[in-house]
């Protein structure tokens, strides 16, 4: 059934507020994206602490390293269908609450664990198990923060609520790189590589214990009250009829094809960076830590104002946009940030633009993909889809240019991946905006 109003949505007393519903949401997301920007930070520092035995190769162990970062990612289709199915049969908040618990109690165990120097091959493993239930908690997070957000969102306003989640990767982000230009800074180099690396990871406890607070604290979706209100305290009406098999898997491969370019040249300019600068342009730590920040400003930048300009002209002219703005110029950028004796404000001002151009993808994604599902399926449909295609950024990148020696290989795979993706996001509605969501 599709509803051409809002009003249910606007009942008094049936509705979490917007803002609420907004900081629910965003706050575990912040804490999933910061954990990952840091992993990646020190992917080199945990490569050498996890994955170096003695006669083991330094590039060897950061392949290692980011296969183990990728495999958070694998998981996360799996999570985003088991906690997906949940969010669609039993709500968005318990689903929300048990994301931020296992997000958070991973995280933190990751900073306490033995090294390879203490338990030998027992290390990697225990990383690796933690890894995966990050990738399992967080699969179910990002299904359940875009549907609550933009289920609780007013007429006309998915893009700019959607795009919260999108803009809280970025603060996630950019704090991870806080927290480690902060370590690295105060600390000596060896002192990092002994335990300085484990303060982030560490820190994730107080948010976490926030995180979980506002989302106890959260009354359920709008929408998945009018959809299953036997199960949402509703007024005893019959639950919306779960649509076909066929079609929902239909709208997932939709939705993984209109996020590949997203998803890549996002990794790709904002997460494997700074291990590209130091490993294949011979950056310094604190040369590369600058630039991944100054990328995550200009992705944080464009995020909230993209996600607004979809609201007006829609989510396909936006999100075309950036990915063919991204597949042109993703070499001239890169190369640019490889020149060791540019000008420091010049490749500052390239990777801001990078990571602009990833905000114009991001910041009508979320509400794009909630446009693309029903209720009854949503927090699994667009979880499964957003989870599918990620996180392999790292591997692929520096796996081939350990095997070619090519320094360009991040263009060429942001290149191809946004041209497919301009393609996929071409099948997209022009008014998709102005639509109710699907009931």
């Amino acid at each position: 059934m599709t509803t051409s109003t809002d009003e249910p949505r606007r009942a008094p007393g049936r509705t979490a507020p917007g803002a609420r519903a907004v900081a629910a949401g965003a706050v575990g997301n912040f804490i999933e994206w910061y954990e990952f920007g840091v992993y990646a930070y020190f992917a080199t520092v945990v490569a050498a602490n996890f994955f170096t035995p003695q006669g083991g190769g330094a590039a060897e162990a950061l392949v290692k390293t980011y296969a183990t970062f990728a495999l958070a990612f694998f998981f996360r289709p799996l999570g985003a269908f088991l906690l997906g199915r949940a969010g669609d049969r039993f709500g968005r908040r318990p689903v929300l609450i048990a994301a931020v618990v296992t997000m958070t109690g991973a995280t933190t165990l990751i900073g306490a664990l033995p090294t390879y120097a203490t338990a030998g091959a027992a290390a990697p493993w225990l990383l690796t198990a933690l890894r995966i239930v990050q990738g399992l908690s967080a699969g179910g997070e990002f299904g359940g923060a875009v549907a609550l957000m933009t289920e609780c969102a007013p007429d006309g306003k998915r893009g700019r609520y959607g795009a919260w989640q999108s803009f809280t990767v970025a603060l996630g982000l950019l704090g991870g790189a806080a927290a480690a230009t902060l370590v690295t800074t105060v600390l000596s180099a060896a002192q990092v590589a002994a335990w300085g690396w484990r303060l982030p990871f560490l820190a994730a406890l107080p948010m976490g214990a926030l995180a979980l607070l506002l989302r106890l604290g959260l009354p359920e979706s709008p929408a998945f009250r009018r959809t299953v209100p036997d199960r949402a305290g509703g007024d005893g009406a019959p639950p919306a009829p779960r649509p076909p098999l066929r079609s929902t898997a239909r709208e997932v491969v939709l939705g993984c094809g209109r996020l590949v370019a997203w998803s890549a040249a996002g990794y790709t300019f904002l997460v494997v960076l700074p291990s590209y600068l130091q490993n294949t342009v011979g950056a310094s730590p604190a040369r590369s830590l600058l630039t991944t920040v100054i990328a995550n400003l200009g992705f944080a930048a464009a995020i909230l104002p993209a996600g607004a300009l979809s609201d007006r002209v829609g989510r396909r002219a936006v999100m075309v946009t950036g990915a063919a703005l991204s597949a042109v110029c993703a070499l001239p950028l890169l190369h640019l940030v490889q020149q060791r004796s540019a000008p420091l404000w010049l490749t500052c001002g390239a990777v801001a633009v990078a990571g602009a151009l990833v905000g114009l993808l991001a910041g009508p994604g979320p509400a794009m993909l909630a446009e693309t599902f029903r209720t009854p399926v949503r927090t699994t449909g667009l979880g499964v889809a957003y989870a599918v295609f990620s996180g392999c950024a790292g591997l692929l990148v520096t796996e081939l240019i350990r095997r070619t020696g090519n320094p360009d290989v991040p263009a060429y795979y942001v290149i191809v991946t946004c041209a497919l993706g301009a393609l996929a996001l071409a099948t997209l509605h022009r008014d998709d905006h102005r639509r109710a969501l699907r009931d």
